[in-house]
């Protein structure tokens, strides 16, 4: 199943609707450049969890500043896991790494065809897991990731150096909420503890473990915009160096978002939200035929009466019909983009995207900025986990202060 890639252009798409899955049709990108200045920060980052009314949570995130080795640029992902919370773990843990190994064997691909083919190893390591455990972890997750990545004028990165590829191994973490941080990565996927009991659990248990540890790749650590990690199961990279793109150089800022799923990634400009991603549902048309052309079938809104959302990560049990095949999208960012804010449908199920923006627009702390989203869902009373991030990508323009 081969992934869906739309470019936006300065102007953008209108505000989306709410019973539009791409929120809206997505035209050719601009074709002249908007440079950035190495005088600018790039972004500012915060990010919230929270269990909700569910009785677990499984819901798992992970950021990564200076990624790639770049400084400046960054890797967002949050991760909504369903019939268990294994597969949103595992993604928490090792997506961006999985990404980062295959950025770095490909060289020169593109970042549309990096994203699907980390959405496709991704998506087939999950179902080795479930297959060495008989079957016995079969769960599943959305997802939306955000790369936000350094470019020249052609959409090359030329100024590079070569870095050497050293591995390295991650150490545990304490609770970074709210705080300043200096670690490049950071990610929740962490499987609960507790001693296994059976030689059942304990098969489980290593299986997922050797998969949790089988993609450790090389991540980067910065003096970095603020962090902050929602538990205190968090996992950080150990330091290392990062490259500074040449002051002089004409360069842009270009976000790619991919998604499979009903998770969202919604971009702020100058007021105005823009999907940048798809809802993959089973009330949209188009995935409702390609599930009935697979031989499966689509009842109250949910493939085979089952599961509601017609594309994810894991799910092993119902690949033939739920792709693991990512929506993405290249934009490349204006001084009139605000913010980036990628939520799990914990927020989308009682926010809308306009609403979702105006909300947050004028709070300059995109911690506080994610507090504030997620303590509107909880009085809209949203009945799942919530997770959000908040990119703030320049300051709140004075307008809005005064």
């Amino acid at each position: 199943m081969r992934s869906i890639f739309a470019r936006t252009s300065e102007d953008g798409p209108s505000v989306s609707h709410a019973d539009n899955s791409e929120g809206v049709g997505l035209p050719h990108v601009a074709t002249t450049p908007n440079f950035w200045s190495l005088t600018q920060p790039t972004f500012r980052f915060g990010v919230l969890d929270e269990k909700g009314p569910r009785r677990t949570m499984e819901d798992a995130h992970s950021y990564v500043f200076n990624y790639d080795g770049v400084h400046g640029q960054g890797f967002f992902a949050v991760f909504d896991g369903h019939a268990g919370r294994e597969a949103a773990d595992w993604c928490g843990k090792n997506f961006h790494q999985y990404m980062l190994s295959t950025l770095q064997a490909n060289p020169e691909a593109s970042v549309p065809e990096v994203y699907n083919q980390t959405f496709h190893k991704v998506d087939t390591s999950l179902s080795k897991i479930s297959e060495d455990s008989h079957g016995k972890i079969h769960s599943g997750c959305t997802a939306v990731t955000a790369f936000l990545r350094i470019e020249d004028a052609e959409g090359r990165q030329s100024f590079l150096k070569a870095l050497p590829n050293s591995p390295l191994t991650p150490t545990s973490g304490n609770d970074t909420k709210g705080a300043e941080s200096d670690d490049s990565t950071s990610a929740n996927g962490e499987v609960s503890g507790g001693q296994s009991k059976t030689s059942s659990q304990s098969r489980l248990k290593k299986a997922f473990k050797r998969f949790s540890q089988s993609s450790r790749s090389l991540s980067y650590t910065p003096r970095s915009p603020l962090s902050s990690s929602s538990t205190s199961s968090s996992e950080k990279a150990a330091p290392t160096s990062s490259q500074h793109p040449p002051a002089g150089s004409p360069l842009r800022r270009v976000l790619y978002v991919a998604n499979a799923g009903d998770a969202r990634g919604v971009l702020c400009r100058k007021g105005r939200a823009l999907r940048l991603t798809y809802d993959h549902k089973g009330t949209d048309k188009q995935e409702a035929k390609r599930i009935m052309d697979s031989g499966g079938f689509v009842m109250s809104g949910r493939v085979n009466g089952v599961l509601a959302v017609t594309r994810s990560l894991g799910d092993s049990s119902m690949k033939e019909f739920v792709v693991g095949a990512p929506y993405t999208t290249e934009t490349e960012l204006t001084e009139d983009d605000e913010m980036l804010i990628l939520a799990c449908d914990g927020i989308w199920d009682v926010l809308d995207d306009q609403t979702a923006c105006q909300i947050v627009r004028t709070i300059p702390d995109p911690q506080e900025a994610a507090k504030m989203l997620v303590r509107e869902a909880t009085h809209r009373y949203t009945n799942d986990n919530i997770t959000v991030m908040v990119i703030r990508l320049k300051d709140v323009p004075p307008e809005l202060t005064s």
